[in-house]
């Protein structure tokens, strides 16, 4: 049994391997000449993501030994599932039955209804099928509910970390709940859905208290944590 963990992810991923490698399964924006405007998560004109750098590191350990050594608390993971529907190497299922599985072992492992949550961090790669299919699990979890929970993509402003996102998704969420702030989306000017309560374009004050994370890789792996305000 451990007593702290660091845990966390970087990437660095700006190297002409990499963006070959991502460019090669289509997933790469093509807004070459809007640099700014090119990531564009749920937009009818989104046309993939942009790869960003960086890394997310946080401590975690038992509540009795953050309180010990008076460690600033700054919230607690409280639940997590994890599914995988790739259809092949590279792509997701359409259906989002997965993830929507994935997110109900996290709220049943948190003892966490849906209703319960207050904000949704939204994986977001800006690919048509990942987009659609990731809304259609939420709407199969959370149902009319959906409309009332503000829901965003940090890494618009930054771009996608890929093995780092999670970690830094995370960290973000954290913070919004603590500064009662949600971090906005970028760049949605038309939603391909409207079934969302986008935070769009700018940060807006909502007092949450538990978080849904939702992130996602290639190969249909879906990994989805609940996170509750200290």
């Amino acid at each position: 049994k451990l007593n702290m963990i660091l845990g966390g992810g970087m990437e660095a991923p700006v190297t002409p391997y990499a963006l070959l490698c991502c460019n090669t399964y289509g997933t790469l924006s093509t807004r070459n000449q809007d640099p700014a405007g090119a990531y564009r998560p749920f937009d009818q004109n989104r046309s993939g993501f942009v790869i960003g750098e960086g890394a997310g590191i946080v401590v975690m350990e038992s509540i009795q030994r953050a309180k010990n050594r008076n460690a600033n608390i700054l919230g607690l993971i409280s639940g997590y599932g994890t599914t995988c529907d790739g259809v092949n190497r590279i792509n997701c299922a359409s259906d989002g039955k997965e993830l929507a599985r994935a997110i109900n072992l996290a709220l049943a492992d948190a003892q966490v209804a849906p209703e319960e949550i207050g904000y949704i961090s939204l994986d977001g790669l800006a690919v048509e099928l990942w987009d659609d299919s990731e809304i259609k699990a939420l709407e199969l979890v959370f149902g009319d509910n959906l409309k009332k929970i503000p829901v965003s993509c940090p890494k618009s402003m930054f771009g996608n970390l890929l093995g780092a996102s999670g970690a830094l998704d995370m960290i973000i969420a954290l913070l919004a709940m603590e500064h009662s702030l949600v971090p906005p989306i970028l760049n949605l000017e038309k939603p391909a859905r409207n079934s969302l309560n986008y935070v769009a374009k700018v940060s807006r004050e909502y007092k949450v208290n538990k978080s849904l994370i939702i992130s996602r890789g290639r190969g249909g792996i879906n990994s989805v944590l609940v996170v509750e305000k200290a």
